[in-house]
């Protein structure tokens, strides 16, 4: 049995009530770091010895982005990554099969939401809760497929997928009991199969899993279909700490795609940046003390060259100065905001894009937080950096 010792959501800021749309700046890993801070919130270091990334959208298809979600979540580099291709049910097997200090992120695109769940110590100092499997089945009924490299199909038969798919999937795990929750469904598919009215989800792919066991009142048994697949894990209680990053929803900017030619990546110079740019770290002057956003081979405070060492940088602050841009910029859609942030307690100032309000309307003064984000995409690898998210739209615990 696994025992839940916290879990994190995270949704964007777009969309209304039907459903999130990721921002332009948004993808799974972005999605998923959102909501892997949520969940390890007041969590005791070294709490994670392993994660397992679950989504249909894999940003990097070659190369892996378990280095992207582990600085972006704030790990150390020698945690184990798995990712995988899946949906609910897949975060469901991943949840019961996992060992203590398991961390599952789960990410979905359309609609948009991510969530995590950490696996804790048994007599760890939170109150866990068991998770336990009831039953599973694997069967196979691509009513929706995608090959490398191909487009999207959709067979789109609602009746052969309930009737041959779900249908079957149901009848053959024989619960005990009707489940309190389904996640992979839309809500009135879900409330046919449950005892009394489910829980309207916000997302139907890997991270509905994750958001069926946070919106638990009581224990009960959770199902997690998709297709003709399905898992059901029994629960004994709600889940003691779930930490929301969920801000009201707004309609999406209106935004110009801007054609162009591609715009290019140096390898060299992304590998000198990614640790101190994807961990929101400075570099300290080994002599002085002084910090440097980047970091720099001469210090600026001393005039040393003795070296530099790591140090994180506060992740809120205010706004100095800001400007939108309206002119086409090939590759990223306008209008965008940038903004000059003061960091909170530190002498540094760092130039950042603005993300999760309209363009133009951060002003001089507004206090936000800084949010990991794909800031471009280069020569077909996603850039990632952070932005600032205005305290408008802040998160609720």
């Amino acid at each position: 049995m696994a025992l839940l010792a916290a879990l994190g959501t995270y949704l964007p800021p777009w969309g209304d009530a039907r459903g999130r749309t990721a921002g332009p700046d948004e993808d799974t890993v972005t999605l998923g770091v959102a909501a892997g801070r949520a969940a390890l919130q007041g969590a005791a270091p070294g709490a994670v010895r392993h994660v397992v990334f679950v989504t249909h959208e894999l940003p990097l298809l070659v190369g892996g982005n378990g280095a992207a979600l582990l600085a972006g979540i704030g790990l150390p580099p020698d945690v184990s990554v798995v990712e995988q291709i899946g949906g609910a049910p897949a975060v469901l097997d991943a949840l019961v099969a996992a060992a203590p200090g398991t961390l599952v992120v789960a990410a979905d695109i359309a609609p948009a939401g991510a969530g995590a769940a950490l696996v804790g110590e048994p007599g760890g100092g939170a109150d866990p809760v068991g998770l336990e499997l009831v039953g599973r089945v694997v069967r196979s009924l691509p009513v929706r497929s995608r090959q490398p490299g191909s487009v999207e199909r959709d067979y789109s038969d609602p009746r052969l997928q309930r009737e041959r798919g779900l249908g079957v999937a149901v009848d053959l795990l024989d619960l005990p009991e009707k489940p309190v929750v389904v996640a992979g469904l839309a809500g009135k598919q879900a409330a046919a199969l449950c005892s009394g009215t489910p829980p309207v989800l916000p997302t139907l792919g890997a991270s509905a899993a994750v958001f069926a066991l946070a919106a638990l009142t009581d224990g009960g048994v959770v199902l997690a279909t998709e297709q003709a697949s399905a898992t059901a894990v029994r629960v004994d209680a709600p889940v003691p700490a779930v930490h929301r990053d969920e801000p009201e929803p707004v309609a999406p900017p209106r935004l110009v795609d801007n054609p162009g030619p591609e715009i290019a990546i140096s390898l060299a110079a992304y590998e000198r940046a990614f640790e101190a740019k994807l961990r929101w770290e400075a570099g300290k002057c080994d002599s002085c003390g002084t910090l440097a956003l980047p970091p720099r081979h001469r210090c600026l405070g001393c005039g040393s060259e003795a070296g530099w060492s790591p140090a994180p940088l506060p992740r809120t602050g205010e706004v100095y100065t800001g400007v939108t841009i309206h002119i086409p910029v090939p590759g990223l859609p306008t209008p965008y905001s940038l903004a000059i942030v003061q960091l909170d307690g530190v002498d540094v100032r760092a130039l950042v894009k603005v993300t999760g309000v309209p363009a133009g309307t951060t002003e001089i003064g507004d206090r936000g937080r800084m949010v990991l984000r794909c800031v471009a995409i280069r020569s077909g690898v996603p850039d990632y950096g952070y932005a600032l998210y205005p305290d408008t739209r802040g998160a609720t615990a």
